[in-house]
């Protein structure tokens, strides 16, 4: 569970998060809509334990972010702009943060590039992938190690419409195996069609679900 109290988080003298309060369960997608600049990527920042709050705080299932821990010990993050190594493969990428935890084997890494549609065992380097591809393994990057809360900015972003289903499928997966899952995006459809709770955000603040 995540609960964020009162969180603001100020950049100069503009706030681009605003008094945040909210209570993220387990097994449940919830959908973060909002324009470009609402503060979507920053909540997710935010959430990551990415960016500290000026004011307020992050507990994840009940330990506070900053204090009890640095960051959630459990997580898999798509955050705008990601890129992994371009001078490996797939396989390879995933089988260098494998070892940081070292909870994921070998059959995990293969089986879920598989299920983002892309082959475990080519050895294509990820600087000559399309975006497409580049997505699918941001994708696979966080969920191979089956994580508790996945933050998701955009994840359909360059994909194609057979993609996108995939992605879909993928995350109802995640929310029935009991992961907490929260999808940004600024296309309504691509939220309204997936989640269970949907959140507005307009200028730095929830507006409503």
């Amino acid at each position: 569970m995540i609960k964020i109290v009162n969180v603001s988080k100020k950049i100069r003298k503009t706030f681009v998060l605003e008094n945040i309060n909210y209570t993220f369960e387990q097994g449940k997608i919830y959908g973060i809509f909002g324009r470009n600049g609402s503060g979507k990527t920053m909540l997710l920042r935010t959430l990551a334990g990415l960016v500290v709050p000026s004011e307020g705080e992050v507990e994840i299932d009940g330990k506070k972010l900053h204090k009890d821990i640095s960051f959630p010990p459990s997580i898999g993050v798509i955050i705008e702009n990601m890129e992994l190594l371009p001078q490996y493969d797939a396989f390879t990428n995933l089988e260098i943060l494998s070892k940081i935890k070292k909870v994921a084997t070998e059959k995990d890494i293969k089986e879920t590039i598989k299920k983002v549609g892309l082959d475990p065992d080519s050895k294509l380097k990820v600087k000559k992938y399309s975006l497409g591809m580049k997505q699918r393994l941001n994708i696979a990057q966080a969920l191979f190690e089956k994580p508790d809360i996945l933050l998701m900015d955009e994840p359909t972003n360059a994909i194609d419409e057979s993609g996108i289903k995939m992605v879909h499928d993928l995350l109802r997966e995640e929310r029935d195996r009991g992961a907490t899952v929260l999808i940004a995006s600024h296309l309504k459809e691509d939220i309204s069609v997936l989640c269970d709770t949907t959140i507005k955000m307009r200028d730095g603040k929830l507006i409503n679900e």
